[in-house]
């Protein structure tokens, strides 16, 4: 504990800050953390919204208009304007269902597979050279504190 209080600075006695106050600085710092690594992208033009999608739809294989928009927690018209991008821009191909014939499959196209990868490379690349500065002990925090993050998320 003295360590890690040595190493930020602060004092043995500073006041511990609240529930609130933590709260407050883990989301500015994540969104800030987020935000940035959002930025390497292998397509400037797409959306973040655009590239989730594709993200998805790569990663999960062929899903619907209706899942893709569960997935991303917004309404389905509003995904069907971005897949209507998606496949405008070459990226998402639609498909009838083998099983049934009205319902619509995405599936993302050669182009889009590798703009996903490419996506993933520079974002990975770029953490990890962040990761490289940081010691042995603080990258054992990190690893604990991803565990605590997944299972925030997980709530």
């Amino acid at each position: 504990m003295t360590d890690i209080l040595a190493s930020t600075g602060a004092h043995p006695r500073a006041r511990r800050p609240s529930l609130a106050e933590q709260s407050t600085e883990l989301r500015l710092a994540v969104m800030r953390l987020a935000r940035r690594i959002r930025q390497e992208r292998a397509d400037a033009e797409l959306s973040a919204t655009q590239y989730a999608a594709l993200a998805w739809t790569a990663s999960e294989g062929p899903l619907t208009p209706g899942r893709l928009a569960e997935l991303e927690r917004v309404t389905p018209p509003s995904m069907n304007r971005t897949v209507n991008c998606l496949v405008d821009s070459g990226l998402l191909v639609r498909e009838s269902s083998p099983d049934d014939g009205r319902k619509v499959l995405l599936h993302a196209t050669d182009a889009g597979h590798e703009i996903v990868r490419e996506t993933r490379r520079r974002r990975d690349a770029w953490l990890a050279k962040r990761f490289a500065t940081l010691s042995a002990d603080e990258r054992d925090t990190l690893a604990a504190a991803t565990d605590i993050l997944r299972r925030l998320t997980d709530q």
